[in-house]
């Protein structure tokens, strides 16, 4: 057949005329815009139509005939001696079927399959696939999307366009020609078993505007959509995998509701519907008829009242709709006669060839028949150029054009903005681990993994340093019980996660068992969460839970979503598709902004990842030039850390390899984030101010030409003080040295002259002590860096955090003070003689840390829902505030002229600092964008790491350089 039909290849120009606008549709510029455009009508050339009845005229009505199957294979790695493969083989040789659909299968396997079938058959195959939440329903590895009811939830239509579109490049990309998606069901009833989630909404013009939304972006890459399934299987309570269910309702009742999501597609240009395994006894007027088998469903709705002209498909014709009452042939015999054209997953395709031709001999079916859908269905394969090709994948071209970062940052946008905050009693979210220090997260499910839940418990880890992880599920014992019920005790909060998903053949709601324990857990009157990763109706199980979040689905998009939603990594914003009976209507949703740091990837907030990549290059050349060790660079993006990597090793040594989470000496940082921060809170809290004399608070200042230093003087360097005093030569007590710095005379007059000093700072981290009554590491840490989740932010880690010593990298061999290896203690001597609490240096932290405050200060003072310190103070603070210097109150600002480390393509409201052993913050308000920079630059000697200040404003404008201009 294929010599037959390359006669006409010289044709191509005419056959692109066979149908009109189908898949032609443009992209809309705004999602929300996106509709359908085109019409589905044929319009054929007569020369077209006189090469078509030559093709139908030449080929043996066999042949014809199992054109119209399309079989089952699995696209793994199959063996051509592999039973399996053996029937494909003859399928396709000896029966001349026209199709396949994969089922499960991966990336490579099933590519290298399709290419071995495409060889063996003489008319290329069309390649079909199940594919409505991604490619990744069928194909591991590839891009997986939210159900479609989450993308409903998201109430951007846009989402449903770009899933229809990226699925179908990457089926394209796998040598799929037709996708079978979107369901276009209306899930208007709780209890239906099968569609649920994978519905868009209850409400038909919604599922006619994400449906439709879907098939533009399908059908603009050339892939042929498939509306599923046809009247409508929505009001169902009974699966049609395992039998028929029947809908007793007339054609006004469908015509208003169930076939509204189908004429906008039709309308819109869809190219194939499926039909439903469902009986409708008060539309054909036959009782327990499938719709697939059924003429007036067919013909008489679809083909004439809907005016569809395109390809009409069989939902599997191996399910129990339609085996439990129709032998394979008698059943494809009847489809045909019903108005169907292509028979998918016949349970016995040489049986059905059989008997169909038998048909036609005795006259049941027509061939004019059969010559109808394979006209139609050869058009189909030749619009889509299976006649023009080789049909050969290109396998080295795969790793380029599926889950790219670009279709993974899609997916996960879609995901994010799906999650559904129905009920949030008390504020609970988003969660602050401060208010609930200890979590129990108990993944309810109903199969017998024993591992249900543990990706989500280790996405919570992320954002929560005490979560206790239990599964409930069919392995669970008396004793397992008897351990969660003690871990509710302890718990301040419990998460329920409801893991229970749509399985063919069992319940999606919770069994009787596991509501009895969910309710004796609950009765402990402990705040809950509870959290549905798959049925949505499972809300109605546990109405008395205080917090309640719809995720649609356990797949790694919605777990990390619902993670950083529930700890306000992102905005929350989800508006209920569909009613919870009882409880929540259409529409229902609670906006939540975000408020924290999220862990994401540079496409989410518009980064390109390939110039980020060349940090690696400037950082890994830093390290063979000795500037430092090793190193751990942090990019912050609206909220979102990016870019987060790890370089080099601890050491000289190279033994201990540097890792993203490890803790470094900040050195002079800790001006800013911990001695600033401080007095950031207590100017709003009104125990200080600005114009306050130090003398107010330190005596040795009430005289002579240091009368007159003020508080804001301290912070800007601008007071008089020298910029340091090294004191511990020959003074090594603490009281000694604060003595003497409180002595020390002015150096010029306050306020006309700017001179980094260290001891100003000091002098305030005195004073802050003396307001607050604590000492300034337990009053940043109870007020500031564990409610915000800093949780490796510590003074004097080799005393307060042993856990963390592994992870902090040596800063000096100090042979001046005899201190040796310093590791985990402050590397500034000064810092060190004073107990290692300075109010100038002292403070260790990880890039994460610094992502927090970074994001809590961007966000003007909010981190995690709650208010740290007003928007008015952190402007004034970090905005420029010295004539003299441009500095902001302790924190420096980037310079306006000549070099600066925060580079040259940062903006001009910029702040940050810098710290002495090798480490930048630079926080760039104008892009909302945060660059990171941690080293020990100091190792083995303060000497070494000369050329520190170029790295940081190397790394800096590659960081800002990789901001997408739209």
């Amino acid at each position: 057949m294929r010599e037959k039909l390359n006669s006409v290849i010289s044709l191509l120009g005419i056959f692109l005329f066979l149908t009109t606008g189908t898949i032609q549709a443009q992209s809309p510029v705004n999602g929300n815009d996106a509709v359908v455009s085109g019409s589905n009508v044929y319009a054929r050339s007569e020369v077209a139509e006189s090469y078509l009845d030559s093709v139908v005229t030449n080929t043996s009505l066999r042949e014809k005939i199992g054109q119209l199957f399309i079989v089952p294979a699995y696209g793994e790695f199959t063996s051509q001696y592999d039973r399996r493969y053996k029937q494909l083989e003859e399928l396709i040789r000896k029966y001349h079927i026209g199709g396949i659909i994969f089922m499960r299968g991966d990336i490579y396997g099933q590519a290298v399959l399709t290419n071995k079938l495409q060889q063996l058959s003489e008319t290329p195959l069309w390649i079909t696939q199940d594919m409505e939440f991604g490619a990744a329903m069928r194909v591991s590895g590839t891009t997986r999307f939210t159900p479609a009811m989450g993308v409903a939830a998201s109430g951007n239509k846009r989402n449903a366009f770009m899933m229809g579109k990226i699925t179908a490049l990457e089926a394209k990309s796998l040598g799929v020609h037709q996708i079978f998606a979107p369901v276009l069901d209306v899930n208007n009833n709780p209890e239906n078993p099968v569609i649920n989630v994978r519905s868009f909404s209850e409400d038909p013009e919604i599922v006619a505007e994400f449906g439709t939304a879907f098939v533009q972006g399908a059908q603009s890459e050339g892939i042929l959509a498939t509306a599923k399934h046809f009247p409508g299987h929505g009001d169902t309570d009974q699966d049609s995998h395992r039998n028929m269910p029947v809908v007793n309702h007339d054609f006004v009742r469908l015509d208003t509701l169930e076939l509204v999501p189908f004429r906008a597609a039709i309308n819109g240009g869809i190219n194939s519907v499926m039909s439903a395994h469902i009986a409708f006894p008060k539309l054909s007027g036959q009782d327990l008829i499938p719709g697939t088998l059924d003429s007036v469903i067919i013909n008489d709705i679809l083909t004439d009242s809907l005016d569809f002209k395109g390809l009409v498909i069989t939902d599997g014709l191996e399910m129990g709709g339609i085996t439990t009452r129709f032998s394979p042939g008698r059943a494809v015999v009847r489809a045909l006669n019903a108005g169907v054209d292509i028979m998918l997953i016949s349970p016995d395709v040489e049986t059905a060839i059989v008997e169909v031709e038998e048909a036609v001999e005795r006259g049941e079916i027509t061939e004019a028949r059969i010559d109808q859908s394979f006209r139609k269905f050869m058009a189909w394969k030749y619009q889509s150029g299976l006649f023009n090709s080789n049909n050969q994948i290109d396998i080295d071209r795969l790793d380029g054009r599926i889950n790219t970062p670009y279709n993974q940052s899609v997916a996960n946008k879609v995901a994010r903005e799906s999650i559904t905050l129905l009920k949030n009693n008390d504020n609970i979210l988003p969660v602050n681990p401060s208010e609930y220090p200890r979590i129990l997260m108990l993944a309810v499910d109903d199969n017998r993994s024993g591992n249900s839940g543990s990706d989500f418990a280790r996405e919570l880890r992320s954002y929560h340093p005490d979560i206790s992880y239990h599964v409930y599920d069919n392995r669970t014992s008396e004793e397992d019980k008897r351990r969660i019920m003690a871990q509710a005790d302890r718990a301040d909060l419990i998460m329920i996660g409801s893991f229970i998903s749509l399985r063919t053949g069992q319940s999606a709601q919770f069994n009787r068992a596991q509501r009895s324990f969910l309710n004796r857990l609950l009765r402990k009157n402990k705040k809950s969460v509870l959290i549905a990763f798959g049925n949505p109706y499972v809300l109605s199980e546990l109405s008395n839970t205080d917090s309640q979040i719809l995720a649609w689905y356990n797949s790694d998009q919605q777990v990390e979503a619902t993670a950083a939603a529930l700890f306000g990594g992102s905005r929350i914003s989800g508006k209920l598709p569909i009613q919870i009976p009882d409880m929540y209507p259409v529409g229902h949703g609670i906006d939540i902004p975000q408020s924290s740091l999220r862990f994401g990837d540079p496409e989410d907030v518009d980064l390109n990842r390939n110039i980020l990549y060349e940090i690696d290059t400037i950082i890994e050349d830093a390290v063979r030039d000795s500037v430092f060790p090793g190193a751990v660079v942090g990019i912050v993006k609206d909220g979102v850390l990016a870019y987060h990597q790890a370089y080099g090793y601890h050491d000289y040594q190279k033994t201990e390899k540097v890792r993203p989470s490890d803790v470094y000496d900040l050195a002079s940082i800790s001006k800013a984030v911990g001695t600033t921060t401080a007095v950031m809170r207590l100017v709003d809290e009104g125990k200080i101010d600005l114009e306050d004399r130090v003398a107010d608070y330190i005596k040795e200042f009430d005289r002579g030409d240091r009368k007159d230093v003020r508080i804001r003087h301290l912070l800007l360097h601008e007071s008089g003080l020298p910029p340091f005093r090294v004191y511990v030569d020959s003074l090594k007590e603490k009281d000694a040295i604060l003595d003497a710095i409180r002595n020390e005379p002015l150096t010029y007059e306050t306020g006309t002259d700017y001179v980094y000093s260290d001891l100003g700072m000091i002098l305030l981290a005195t004073i802050i002590e003396e307001i607050t009554g604590s000492s300034l590491d337990t009053y940043l840490r109870e007020e500031f860096y564990f409610p915000i989740g800093m949780y490796s932010a510590f003074y004097n880690p080799a005393k307060n955090a042993r856990w963390l010593l592994s992870r902090i990298p040596p800063t000096e061999m100090d042979t001046v003070y005899d201190r040796g290896l310093v590791k985990g203690e402050v590397h500034d001597e000064r810092a060190w003689y004073l107990g290692g609490v300075a109010g100038h240096a002292g403070l260790f932290a990880s890039v994460t840390d610094l992502a927090k405050y970074s994001t809590m200060i961007l966000n003007e003072g909010v981190y995690g829902g709650k208010r740290y310190l007003s928007s008015e103070v952190v402007r004034s603070f970090t905005s420029r505030r010295s004539e003299i210097s441009g500095r902001g109150y302790g924190f420096d600002r980037k310079s306006n002229n000549g070099f600066t480390t925060a580079g040259q393509l940062a903006s001009t409201d910029t702040f940050g600092h810098l710290g002495f052993t090798g480490t930048s913050l630079w926080i760039d308000r104008e892009k909302n964008m945060t660059v990171i920079l941690l080293t020990n630059r100091t190792y083995p000697h303060r000497s070494y790491g000369k050329l520190i200040s170029r790295i940081r404003a190397a790394v800096a404008d590659k960081a800002f350089s990789a901001i997408n201009t739209k």
